[in-house]
């Protein structure tokens, strides 16, 4: 998944640069908590790193009885990359703009509908953020993974979604899908004439999938400057900000302050629309 081609794509610069081998391994499952809450029991030696994502803000509220706490059990390190999520409709839906995909949801109250990858994940809280923020009246139709409902909207079993920039830009390049806004601060090179949220006229609506480097609290501050140091000079290497830009992503960095203040932030706007939605993986 895009977590490991992340972890591979930082960690073999980061050889170079500390000197120590990495080795990589995936601990999936349990919506990314086996593997959290194994890094965060590990000694704080530095030896042991955890690349958090997005997920791990979001599972704060989505679960009552988490075994670790991202901003307690860890000490940030920095951001590595982000990957905006794409406002998509199916290409059978008379809409081209978001605002006419709002005209529509309205004039068809209890009619329309939007695909997630499941109950909790961004595409899902991204979709009731959007439906709360407009006061529309939509079903969200949960999937058990992205690409069947990436697969249905294109058919237009679903209307629209929000999908990952690399998913959905095949579909979008074949006509298959169309865009309306990308949920960043920025347009992506790789669709450079789709529009960001705010350029829409939505302030305040931005959806990554993100990527970040954490240790286990702890760890010495000397060690977390050290590999804080090392991300950002990762970060300005040209053939990394290519290969992630290839991956419609972008490389990031960030002090330890930095890093910890965003993701108490994302901590909060997700638990946020959590409670708006009722969401719960318990």
């Amino acid at each position: 998944g895009s977590t490991d081609v992340t972890a591979r794509i930082i960690s073999a610069k980061l050889i170079d640069i500390i000197g120590q081998r990495i080795v990589i391994e995936n601990k999936p499952g349990g919506g990314s908590n086996i593997g959290t809450e194994l890094a965060a029991k590990s000694p704080a030696d530095g030896y042991t790193l955890f690349l958090g994502t997005v997920a791990n803000a979001i599972n704060m509220s989505l679960y009552k009885n988490l075994g670790y706490n991202l901003l307690t059990d860890f000490a940030p390190i920095s951001s590595t990359s982000s990957a905006p999520a794409v406002l998509v409709c199916s290409s059978k839906l008379p809409v081209k703009t978001v605002q006419e995909l709002i005209k529509l949801a309205k004039e068809r109250p209890g009619k329309m509908n939007y695909a997630s990858s499941g109950v909790g994940t961004t595409p899902h809280l991204a979709g009731e953020l959007f439906k709360s923020r407009f006061g529309l009246d939509i079903t969200h139709i949960a999937y058990k993974g992205a690409a069947p409902a990436l697969t249905d909207t294109i058919s237009g079993v679903t209307d629209f979604g929000f999908k990952t920039a690399l998913s959905a830009i095949p579909s979008i390049q074949a006509g298959q899908l169309t865009p309306l806004a990308v949920a960043s601060s920025q347009r992506l090179s790789m669709l450079p004439n789709v529009p960001t949220m705010a350029e829409v006229g939505i302030a305040d609506f931005e959806i990554t999938s993100w990527n970040g480097l954490f240790a286990p609290a702890g760890t010495p501050r000397d060690i977390i400057d050290r590999l804080s140091a090392a991300c950002a000079s990762v970060a300005k290497m040209k053939d990394v900000q290519k290969t992630f830009a290839a991956q419609a992503a972008v490389v990031t960095s960030s002090t330890p302050e930095e890093f910890k203040k965003f993701v108490a932030a994302e901590i909060k706007m997700w638990g946020d629309v959590v409670r708006l939605t009722g969401a719960s993986a318990n």
